[in-house]
């Protein structure tokens, strides 16, 4: 049977959706009920390119595709064609075997070349993400899972090698928080948490990887004064949630001012956190750690985050 190649086509999205379910049945992977996630975190954002969609179809069946992009400037404003990103490649089991899945690597890093990239990444990870975010990897984007098997393996054979390592953790909540730490006391007199929509970043780039996820902005704020001492986001992973049978949320960016660290305020934060999640039902919370990060590894392991999965971030070399 003949392989042909192409690029998007407006009525893939079905087809799209059955390969992504049956290549994707690993943990950290949504299962897509139709095709509405896709349109959301994918075929709406602003830089949506159909060239850069490729897909492989034998005898009018469509079985793979893989999808290129492209990275952010320094400011997580613009987009840059120098930064080319792989965001996924999937090939129905059915059809593995056959080349496919290297030819379709092969087109998408052609595609990207032609639009000027110098550096091709396969995963994406912030800023360089732009496709994805809510359907795999998790709380936020993390290159490809270890929970893939057979994606390291294919990836060195095509001449990729990881160049970056990302932690994933998550803390059942159904379990009691049971934290002692002296330093609380004080710091409840002292401070109070926020809790409001996510104000927009006024990033463009950043603002299109988001898209529609709902997020919720922590703020560690000063009682006297107002001063903002620690922030952090939080959404709901409700396509992850399907996967795992029970309700999830993600926890990004969570952060303590210059000149207040080491003070036990993480931690505090990351609590009110838990707690606020405990409170609205959540079941599962979920965050992502840099491999190399030991401070901010010992605050999640310390409030009982497990290590789950790893996220890498490939690169080509020349």
């Amino acid at each position: 049977m003949p392989i042909s190649y192409r690029t998007f086509r407006n009525p893939d999205p079905p087809a799209l959706v059955r390969i992504w379910n049956e290549a994707f049945a690993g943990r950290g992977a949504a299962f897509l009920q139709g095709t509405t996630p896709l349109e959301h975190y994918v075929l709406a954002k602003p830089y949506f390119d159909p060239g850069g969609l490729i897909v492989a179809e034998l005898d009018g069946i469509v079985g793979g595709f893989v999808h290129a992009g492209f990275g952010a400037d320094a400011a997580v404003h613009r987009l840059v064609h120098e930064t080319g990103v792989i965001s996924t490649l999937a090939v129905d089991p059915g059809y593995r075997g056959r080349g496919i899945g290297k030819n379709l690597l092969r087109l998408a890093e052609t595609y990207l070349r032609l639009k000027g990239a110098t550096a091709i990444y396969f995963g994406g990870v912030r800023p360089h993400c732009p496709f994805y975010w809510g359907m795999y990897g998790g709380s936020e984007p993390s290159g490809v899972l270890a929970s893939d098997p057979s994606a390291e393996p294919f990836l060195r054979k095509c001449g990729y090698v990881p160049i970056e390592a990302r932690l994933i953790l998550q803390r059942q909540l159904d379990q009691p928080l049971g934290v002692a730490d002296p330093r609380f006391s004080g710091l409840r007199r002292r401070l109070e948490v926020k809790i409001s929509p996510r104000p927009s970043s006024k990033k463009w780039y950043e603002e299109s990887a988001i898209g529609p996820l709902e997020m919720l902005y922590f703020q560690l704020l000063q009682t006297a004064g107002g001063e903002m001492l620690g922030e952090a986001r939080v959404w709901d992973m409700d396509l992850f949630g399907w996967r795992w049978h029970q309700p999830a949320a993600g926890i990004v960016d969570l952060s303590i001012a210059e000149g207040h660290r080491r003070q036990g305020l993480g931690k505090y934060l990351l609590v009110q956190i838990l707690r606020y999640l405990q409170d609205q039902f959540f079941t599962l919370a979920e965050t992502q750690v840099s491999a190399g990060d030991a401070a901010a590894l010992a605050l999640c392991r310390g409030l009982g985050f497990n290590d789950v999965d790893e996220g890498r971030i490939y690169q080509l070399q020349p």
